[in-house]
């Protein structure tokens, strides 16, 4: 795996440029939003899926699936690009080994899949990092791995390969033809529960039970 590289966001190059359907729709912003794969998604990528958007406006949309693990532990990972995790394990954690070093690495979409997106709390500005809110960031350089290897990184962090991108209006087509729910987002679900709760708890922030679901259900 490559080092992890700074974010292109040039036209030519952004991660949210992919082919599609085209809906003009100006005044939907679904930044700091969950999109939940509704069952008429049958992607074998998204379906099942829980995505946390970054970013979305006229141009596209980017984000992050939360709930995909890879088979690549972050100990792993962090051999890959030379670095040694130097946490300890603290009070009540595991006796043998750092939890960090246990857990996998999501699979975050299928664009730009050799690049490495970290979503965390945004404690400060790294070398290329996209502040979603006040509780949510999104890095895409190595220094935010680096500190989280010395222990000085933030304790909330989720680390992906490859992130999830659609074009300008292929986001609001899909809505519109049921593929995706949307609700606000809850920090909480991307970094405290564990992976396989996190699609029921985000069906949960609109009311409604995951058996609830439906091929024909409407766009929350």
């Amino acid at each position: 795996m490559r080092p992890m590289a700074k974010l292109d966001t040039t036209p030519e190059d952004s991660p949210s440029r992919k082919s599609g359907a085209e809906v003009d729709s100006p005044s939907l912003n679904l930044t700091n939003h969950f999109l939940i794969a509704m069952p008429s998604m049958l992607d074998p990528v998204f379906g099942g899926t829980v995505v946390y958007l970054c970013e979305h406006n006229a141009n596209g949309a980017l984000g992050v699936v939360i709930n995909k693990p890879t088979d690549m532990t972050m100990q792993v990972l962090f051999d890959r690009i030379d670095l040694k995790l130097e946490i300890s394990p603290g009070p009540g954690e595991l006796e043998f080994g750092d939890p960090m070093a246990e857990r996998p690495v999501m699979f975050g979409g299928p664009v730009q899949v050799e690049r490495g997106f970290v979503l965390h709390t945004p404690v400060k500005q790294y070398s290329s990092t996209l502040k979603v809110t006040d509780q949510i960031a999104m890095t895409t350089s190595k220094d935010v791995l680096e500190e989280v290897a010395h222990g000085n990184g933030p304790q909330r962090i989720l680390v992906s390969l490859g992130c999830s991108g659609w074009s300008a209006g292929q986001l609001e087509s899909e809505i519109v033809h049921n593929g995706w729910l949307t609700v606000a987002a809850d920090p909480a679900i991307i970094f405290e529960l564990p992976i396989a709760e996190r699609f029921a708890a985000a069906v949960n922030l609109l009311g409604i039970s995951p058996y609830m679901l439906t091929a024909e259900s409407g766009r929350a």
